[in-house]
């Protein structure tokens, strides 16, 4: 049997403990997860991809399993490079289940990436970079909100 790749795509501006939470359920399911930082050309950025990039390996320096990338194409045809199967996503609510519903059948029929879903646990669904950003941005200790 072929090795289980998983992508975890995202912006990961800041990466979250909600993040860290999903990558950790997901990690027995997979052989390698690959975190894969893309450009996202609406998402207002603090933090260069390389920050971020060096960030998320400190993180995870002892875990042989996990990677750390970056990318500017479609995120199934990374997928494909990397030889990945699957996508790895986070569902805080119905909202984020509502957004990333259509994008998985659409990367399924595409290039027949199957995207497998983590619920954030509970005390972290409130938990958004988004949130995170406009708290740095007042100047507010955001350091219980990342690993």
């Amino acid at each position: 049997m072929s090795e289980k790749i998983a992508v975890f795509p995202g912006s990961f501006n800041p990466f979250t403990i909600g993040h860290k939470a999903v990558l950790e359920k997901a990690l027995p399911l997979f052989d390698k997860i690959i975190v894969a930082i893309g450009y996202n050309s609406e998402k207002n950025t603090e933090t260069t991809i390389q920050e971020r990039k060096d960030a998320i390996q400190k993180i995870f320096s002892g875990n042989k399993k996990i990677s750390v990338a970056s990318y500017s194409t479609l995120t199934v045809d990374f997928c494909k490079e990397q030889g990945a199967q699957f996508l790895i996503r986070g569902l805080r609510n119905e909202s984020d289940f509502s957004y990333e519903q259509p994008i998985a059948q659409t990367n399924l029929q595409l290039a027949g990436i199957e995207t497998i879903f983590f619920v954030t646990p509970p005390e972290y669904s409130h938990i958004s970079s988004s949130i995170v950003r406009e708290l740095q941005s007042y100047g507010a200790d955001v350091s219980k909100f990342l690993p």
